[in-house]
């Protein structure tokens, strides 16, 4: 079977950097490369992407990948040589089999406010320590790849992550005469206490991925009810009045469950 590999692509302008399409390549069978790209997709859950998607490109359509729009692609190696040949300009290129970027445009360290880029990280990191544990232990400690409580992890961690970053939207929409609903903002955006995450604030917001999450909301008469809310909620409850970022609060739930997986 032919080999895949991960690419990502330019973002249409510096300042829409959350937008920045994606590429992958792998050098695994099809059905991989797209279960890594549906992966990607997944990750960003409370979101949707919002841009072009395919998780496996023709080499015969390759050129699409000059769109100056965002895209998350997945390319087979075989497509790598003529990638090359291409205009490309802001973009991003993965290699998932070897883990590392072919392509990147030196800013990915400065897009996510740092603490909670660290503390990310920091979860997924031991996540992939806690697999490698459990990949030399005995038989019965195995999980399969849908069961695996591992998996759990990697998703509460995102999920945990978008809460710290826009998890108190629910308080700042307000109904109007026709009991439709607006967010505030200025104030949602003000209302958090760490100055990285307000200056991403002010420039995520102005993505289609955020507009298209807030606007669902705003059109609806009930509150949403989904893990994402869920999440929200118990995050909101455990900080002081007024106060809206937490980085501890982010790991404390985690690194319990962390626990809990090592004594397993």
């Amino acid at each position: 079977m032919e080999a895949a590999h991960p690419v990502s692509l330019s973002r249409p302008s510096p300042e829409l950097s959350p937008n920045l399409p994606l590429l992958p390549f792998s050098p695994f069978r099809c059905s991989t490369l797209s279960k890594c790209c549906h992966a990607m997709v997944a990750v960003i859950y409370p979101f949707t992407w919002q841009h072009t998607y395919i998780p496996v490109l023709p080499p015969a359509m390759i050129d699409i990948v000059c769109s100056p729009t965002p895209f998350l692609i997945g390319l087979l190696t075989s497509s790598l040589p003529l990638l090359r040949e291409l205009p490309l300009e802001e973009v991003l290129v993965v290699d998932l089999v070897n883990n590392r970027f072919l392509r990147q445009m030196d800013d990915e360290d400065s897009i996510l406010p740092r603490k909670l880029q660290v503390a990310l990280e920091h979860i997924l990191e031991q996540r992939n320590d806690l697999a490698s544990d459990q990949d030399e232990g005995p038989p019965d400690c195995k999980h399969g790849p849908e069961s695996s409580p591992l998996n759990e992890v990697v998703s509460e961690a995102f999920v945990r992550f978008f809460v710290e970053i826009v998890g108190h939207y629910s308080l700042f929409l307000t109904a109007g005469e026709r009991e439709e609903r607006t967010l505030q903002r200025e104030a949602f955006r003000k209302a958090v206490s760490s100055k990285s995450l307000r200056r991403f604030l002010e420039v995520f917001m102005e993505t289609q991925t955020f507009r298209g999450f807030i606007q669902e909301r705003e059109l609806r008469r009930q509150d949403a009810k989904g893990l994402f809310e869920v999440r929200a909620q118990e995050y909101l409850e455990t900080l002081p009045s007024g106060e809206h970022s937490g980085v501890n609060k982010f790991l404390k739930g985690l690194g319990n469950k962390m626990k809990f997986l090592h004594k397993k």
